[in-house]
């Protein structure tokens, strides 16, 4: 059957049900996935999506940090208009958060190629799918891991020394699941992501399109609470440096902090390592993640400073030493408006409700929008429920997702947000 004649009942049918097949890699008993970068389940989903991408003509590469790239070339030497997110999870998480972003790609980079053979039509640029490595963060700190390397805020040689809790590194990860390639992936024009809300807004106000215009502003801390170990029976009170002690302080200082700049502040802490970890011993040392999100980055700033003087009194409350190194952060800087615009033209062309929105949550295109102009797009969020199982997104919002990307991604190919670079053809 000619492309043309495909209806969209049966588009939206091929949607749903190469997302029933890549929710079943990691697919936990709630409904939702487990999938860290380059875990088992990982690699396996990983596998899936070349096998897709290769059966429809798609020429699959990795670059050096594993992000997986599906080039579909016309124009040999030209850049490519880039689609994507990332298929890995938290653990325990939630199946759409990333991977709907990397199928939406997918299937919207197959419409425009058949239509555009079917046409015999050559666009100005060639079209990649992405599956970035390591978005989340979960198994190899910082986030957004393979994105920063590809726009070139993090070198590559630090993201593959990165290790684990265990002491497995980045290199020895992709190495061990075939995913260690060579190069900096395919030179980009533009890029164009969609992804779950992860927020009330939409799924509230009914509005099935969230035109991303900013990310709030961020700052992410590794925190170590240097303590010494000792007994937990015998040790006198006074004689006790308990770097747990000092680590409790600061989940609550993290509270304080939200509480202080409410509503406009986000924090928490969300990893506690404890060593040693034994239920008769003080603890000797303990890691924490904090990070601060705010819409107002004089706020982040304010927070910042807040949180170096609490450190100061809980070093000296809890007789511990407190390192503190900034992980990971970002301004508020915004998307580029005339994507913004083309985006909100091609929902009302569509008939699709939309509304203008800013990003709590950190996504690649915030790494890649700095280097090429980005499309950021939402759908809704069941509830706003994310990284958690009973995440959940209507079938009838996710086939309008990739509907508005298809059409987002078509005009991007013949020039629309230009960028100024020498195309080199």
């Amino acid at each position: 059957m000619r492309f043309s004649e495909l209806t969209k009942d049966q588009l939206d049918a091929e949607v749903l049900a190469d997302f029933t097949a890549m929710s079943t890699f990691g697919a936990t008993p709630a409904g939702g996935v487990d999938r860290e970068a380059m875990t088992s389940a990982d690699v396996a989903q990983r596998q899936w999506f070349a096998d897709w991408l290769t059966e429809r003509g798609f020429t699959v590469e990795l670059d050096r940090v594993g992000n997986q790239f599906g080039l579909l070339t016309w124009t040999p030497g030209a850049p490519y208009v880039l689609l994507g997110s990332h298929l890995d999870s938290q653990p325990l998480g939630g199946k759409f958060d990333g991977a709907y972003g990397v199928l939406a790609a997918a299937e919207a980079a197959w419409r425009l190629v058949r239509r555009h053979q079917e046409a015999g039509h050559t666009p100005k640029y060639n079209i990649a799918v992405v599956n970035w490595f390591n978005e989340e963060g979960s198994r190899f700190q910082p986030s957004m891991m393979g994105s920063s390397v590809y726009t070139g805020k993090m070198d590559a040689d630090t993201a593959l020394k990165t290790i684990d809790r265990t002491g497995v590194s980045v290199a020895e990860a992709l190495e061990a699941g075939g995913a260690l390639g060579t190069g900096e992936g395919p030179q980009a024009a533009a890029y164009a992501e969609i992804h779950i809300e992860q927020g009330r807004h939409l799924d509230e106000e009914g509005v099935t399109i969230g035109l991303v215009e900013a990310t709030w502003a961020a700052q992410k801390y590794h925190l170590i609470v240097h303590g010494d170990q000792s007994h937990t029976g015998s040790t006198v009170i006074a004689d006790r440096h308990d770097a747990l002690l000092g680590a409790a302080h600061l989940v609550v200082t993290a509270r304080e902090i939200a509480e202080r700049f409410a509503p406009d502040m986000h924090t928490s802490v969300g990893q506690l390592v404890v060593l040693p970890n034994s239920p008769v011993v003080v603890a000797r040392e303990a890691r924490l993640h904090l990070d601060m999100r705010s819409p107002r980055p004089e706020l982040v700033e304010q927070a910042d400073a807040m949180l170096a003087e609490r450190i100061a009194e809980i070093e000296r409350l809890a007789d511990v030493r407190i390192e503190k190194d900034t992980a990971h952060s970002w301004g508020l800087l915004p998307y580029d408006p005339r994507g913004v615009d083309l985006a909100r033209e091609v929902a009302e062309e569509l008939g699709l409700s939309h509304r203008r929105i800013l990003t709590i949550a950190g996504h690649d295109s915030t790494n890649v929008k700095d280097i090429v102009p980005s499309v950021m797009l939402f759908v809704p969020s069941v509830d706003g429920i994310s990284h958690n199982e009973h995440e959940f997104t209507r079938d009838e919002d996710l086939c309008a997702g990739v509907d508005l990307l298809t059409r987002v991604a078509e005009r991007l190919l013949e020039g629309e947000l230009d960028p100024s670079i020498d195309i080199g053809f």
